[in-house]
């Protein structure tokens, strides 16, 4: 297979993780086509280094994650915006209060919306099912630090909670 034609197919079945990291980094959808599209262009640009023996959506989210990192610093548009996407984050709703559920969740949103960028990178990378390992690998921490970071995370945002 061409080098172009494996690079289209896998980020084809893997165009989740850009969506995912654009959302939760621009409120706007401009921004967010503007950030897909320096993604792309960031993994097209560095996939010559893509080594096989390696998953490429840990490789993807790496570079996706370092690019809207990036932009986030780089354009600062987003300071006071509202992007975690509802997706990412499933509540069960085993309680009789919808109002409740959706007051929580909006909470939740606004206090990963107020973390710092790493931070927000690796809940982002918690709530979508990666062990501490991919999530490690992804971001260039150690997986004790990573495990530490969630569990400060975890912390800093049931605080937040309790003040509510």
């Amino acid at each position: 297979m061409a080098k172009e034609q494996e690079f289209i197919k896998l980020i084809k079945e893997n165009k989740g993780i850009i969506f995912k990291i654009c959302n939760s980094y621009c409120a706007d959808k401009d921004d967010r086509d503007d950030l897909a599209q320096e993604i792309i262009y960031n993994l097209w640009k560095s996939f010559h280094s893509f080594k096989h023996d390696f998953k490429f959506s840990t490789w993807m989210y790496r570079i996706a994650l370092n690019v809207a990192i990036s932009y986030y610093r780089r354009e600062k548009k987003f300071k006071n915006h509202d992007s975690i996407s509802e997706s990412l984050i499933v509540f069960e709703d085993n309680s009789e209060n919808k109002n409740e559920v959706e007051n929580n969740l909006r909470l939740l949103k606004d206090f990963i919306n107020k973390l710092k960028e790493i931070d927000k990178a690796i809940i982002l990378l918690y709530l979508d099912d990666k062990s501490h390992k991919e999530i490690a690998e992804i971001t260039g921490f150690t997986e004790t630090n990573i495990a530490t970071k969630i569990n400060r995370i975890k912390d800093k945002i049931r605080t937040n909670f309790s003040k509510e």
